[in-house]
């Protein structure tokens, strides 16, 4: 896979390293070439320096043959409008932008952009970890609409069923962990306590499951 990355930060710079290790092929692109010195002595990418909005720019960095492209800037109005370009001008198949700043954030949605803002997942973890010790998010959704989550049994829920447990219509069991071994789990499986169940879960669906899980441990 060519993925062009704009933005040498740290961000970007943890990015192109990952997929260089990975064996894809990468070139990162920043305005600045003092961003480059993010970038570790083992990556074997190509780097550019230049205004990331100027035409010859991308050319030299190679956007018409691009099969995915990360604007990772501290700029969020910048990420919309490359992420917009890249995927509308040049047709790049795969497309995301870093949202910065969550204010932002309802415009990178209005151009239907694939978007990472780790400052919102960074802050929901954090509040999870806080108060939710008993269930965590692990991965986000669309816009966070569905979200699939972590969740360790007590010994409240032992010898019930996960259809007992699970809101109907709000969730469903993606996963299940006993004893360090993985399995897919059906609605009658029986629990038992210490097992991980992962849960695929709305947002409605969620707040009715930490109802069920939650109050016992906080008395």
């Amino acid at each position: 896979m060519f993925v062009i990355i704009v933005g040498c930060g740290r961000h970007g710079a943890e990015l192109a390293l990952r997929l260089s290790r990975n064996q894809h092929t990468v070139v990162v692109l920043d305005s600045d070439d003092k961003g480059f010195k993010n970038l570790p002595p083992d990556f074997r990418g190509r780097m550019v320096a230049g205004e990331p909005l100027d035409r010859d720019v991308l050319h030299r960095a190679g956007i018409e043959r691009a099969d995915g492209f990360a604007a990772v800037t501290r700029s969020d109005a910048l990420n919309v409008v490359l992420g917009h370009v890249a995927r509308t001008v040049y047709n790049v198949p795969h497309v995301v932008v870093r949202n910065f700043h969550p204010r932002w954030r309802p415009l990178h949605e209005a151009f239907g952009l694939q978007v990472v803002s780790s400052t919102d997942w960074g802050v929901q973890r954090m509040e999870e970890i806080l108060y939710h010790e008993e269930m965590h998010s692990i991965y986000s959704a669309g816009n966070g609409e569905v979200e699939i989550y972590e969740l360790m049994i007590d010994d409240r829920w032992q010898g019930r069923t996960i259809e007992e447990l699970l809101p109907e219509g709000q969730a469903l069991p993606v996963a299940f962990s006993r004893g360090g071994r993985a399995s897919l789990p059906t609605p009658d499986t029986i629990l038992e306590k210490d097992d991980t169940l992962y849960v695929s879960a709305t947002l409605e669906g969620i707040d009715i499951l930490r109802r069920r899980v939650g109050p016992a441990k906080e008395k």
